[in-house]
């Protein structure tokens, strides 16, 4: 408790320790958005192979989670 209160009571040292903590959370934003972007483009590429393997768009939406809409635009 000491330490913390001699680390905050340094305003450099609290800017550098907010600024790290900034990138640490901008880091963890950046990656979980990369991650539903992957799945998102996983679930597209998965509706353009049962279009193209004649499958009807009630099923793809049902394997996919995609919209009629989204659905159709990929034709």
């Amino acid at each position: 408790m000491v330490r913390f209160r001699e680390l905050t009571a340094d305003e450099r040292t609290r800017d550098l320790y907010e600024r790290r903590e900034k990138a640490r959370r901008d880091q963890a934003m950046f990656m979980r958005h990369e991650r539903q972007l992957g799945m998102w483009e996983g679930r597209v590429a998965i509706a353009r192979n049962m279009i193209t393997g004649g499958e009807p768009v009630e099923r793809i939406k049902r394997f996919t989670d995609l919209t009629c809409e989204e659905i159709e635009t990929l034709k």
